[in-house]
């Protein structure tokens, strides 16, 4: 729907480069992307924008996140029963990174998160009408769903690397260029958070517990079709009757988990688990209501 023109735009603190400067750069920048396993032509306006040339107006809203919420603490929203048992309305004025179907919680609490993603190629497929008339939040999205997640004002498209074989799990340091795999969306979000500049990172609904399909649901492979209300969420439609879920594999997570700590930790940040109810112990636990103390009504 945009009009305008695709610009050329090079942000430095010694002011504009040289058009011959920029155009060594623009080459160098081609030909480390070609040099890569797996390297596509469409990765290019992103390995630019890493290096301050923003080719689209897509990569140049990315670039404008980074450090956006430096000092600001950050709460990475899970869909698990626990959500159930926690105030989440205490989150309207804090920055806020929702998830998948946390879309059915929008009317209870009053407002969207401050950004909303999704990685899960299955969540993509069977949410896409629902996903693309979200509005008001901002969408975080990989660029491999455009086949069935349309770009909008409110939607970022980015990098997402699937590599499902590399261990250890890669920790993105430069959101713009690439961003990884980790087996569960959470791990793009803490990626997420420490982009915009969240240092200070609290999961909720993080409950790390999933009980096995149903006798009725259907199962191939590693995807479930499920045939009962799910009760592995929040709401038991999250994964109801009809929609595709991935075998959740926790001991991948975890592995994920910590890569993320670790990350978070050698760069003077922290990640804890403030959720009602959980299983999962990578990271320190604290306590929700304490988090709001002295904070009034």
């Amino acid at each position: 729907m945009s009009t305008h023109q695709p610009t050329i735009e090079k942000a430095s603190r010694s002011g504009r480069r040289s058009p011959l400067r920029l155009l060594k750069g623009v080459a160098r920048v081609a030909r480390a992307v070609a040099g890569q396993p797996g390297g596509a032509l469409s990765e290019l306006p992103y390995q630019l924008a890493g290096h301050g040339v923003t080719l689209r107006d897509n990569e140049a809203r990315l670039v404008s996140l980074r450090d956006k919420h430096r000092g600001r603490r950050a709460f990475v929203i899970g869909g698990g029963p626990s959500l159930r048992q926690t105030d989440v309305r205490l989150l309207k004025d804090e920055i806020t990174i929702g998830c998948n179907a946390i879309f059915l919680m929008f009317d209870e609490i009053g407002f969207k998160p401050t950004y909303y993603t999704v990685e899960d190629v299955l969540v993509a497929e069977d949410r896409a009408d629902t996903i693309n008339a979200i509005r008001g939040t901002t969408k975080i999205l990989p660029r491999d769903l455009r086949y069935c997640l349309r770009p909008d004002e409110d939607t970022i498209f980015i990098n997402f690397v699937r590599d499902y074989n590399t261990r250890p799990f890669r920790f993105s340091s430069d959101f713009i260029r690439r961003v990884f795999w980790g087996g569960t969306v959470t791990y793009l979000n803490l990626q997420l958070a420490y982009y915009l500049g969240c240092r200070e990172v609290y999961l909720i609904g993080i409950d790390h517990n999933y009980q096995p399909p149903a006798q009725k649901d259907e199962v191939a492979g590693t995807v479930i079709t499920s045939r009962t209300q799910d009760i592995n969420h929040f709401h038991p439609d999250y994964f109801g009757p009809g929609y595709r879920w991935h075998d959740p594999k926790v001991e991948r997570m975890e592995t994920a988990y910590r890569q993320a700590k670790r990350f978070f930790e050698e760069n003077g940040g922290v990640i804890c688990n403030a959720s009602a109810e959980t299983q999962l112990e990578v990271f320190p636990r604290v306590s929700y209501g304490d988090l709001f103390e002295g904070q009034g009504g």
